[in-house]
């Protein structure tokens, strides 16, 4: 199932655990957010709204509240002796859709976070693995920082030459 919402002047195509940026919402970190302006709801048949699908709406969970890179608006007007410099950062939410719901139901606002990947488990191999990690560890003992050559001394200058133009 999909859905075409509208937010912040721009329309999105999302569907079920779909992360995207938007523009910034109201929301802290977790909250679910809800939007109602759907434009199109698709599956099994599709419906059109005229505008908006009616009872129809898009919930999502905020995961961050965050700024984009800088933007740097340069102008220059030449042989004017004039230039400005302005730096922009737009603020914008990180969402992910937690759900579509159609005939005006509501969202589930007790949605837990999802969980974080445990990482993958160490192999079966003990002592190999051990030997392994033994042997990186020497590796990087082996390679220690080498001291740096110093650079060769500054010359040092003659203190009676005298300075400007010879005399003739």
């Amino acid at each position: 199932m999909f859905a075409v919402f509208k937010t912040g002047g721009k329309q999105y195509r999302v569907a079920a655990e779909d992360v995207l940026k938007v523009a910034k919402l109201k929301g802290e970190r977790g909250e679910i957010v809800e939007f109602g302006e759907v434009l199109v709801v698709g599956g099994d048949s599709v419906t059109l709204g005229a505008p908006t699908v009616a009872g129809a709406t898009v919930a999502a969970e905020v995961l961050d509240q965050a700024r984009g890179p800088k933007i740097i608006a340069f102008k220059k007007r030449r042989r004017k002796n004039s230039r400005r410099k302005r730096g922009f950062r737009e603020e914008f939410t990180l969402i992910r859709i937690t759900e579509i719901l159609t005939d005006g139901k509501k969202a589930n606002k007790d949605v837990q976070p999802r969980p974080k990947r445990a990482p993958a488990p160490a192999a079966e191999a003990g002592a190999e693995t051990a030997e392994a990690a033994e042997g990186a560890t020497a590796k990087k003992a082996k390679k220690a920082p080498k001291a740096k050559a110093k650079a060769p001394a500054a010359r040092a200058k003659p203190k009676n030459k005298p300075k400007g133009k010879p005399k003739k």
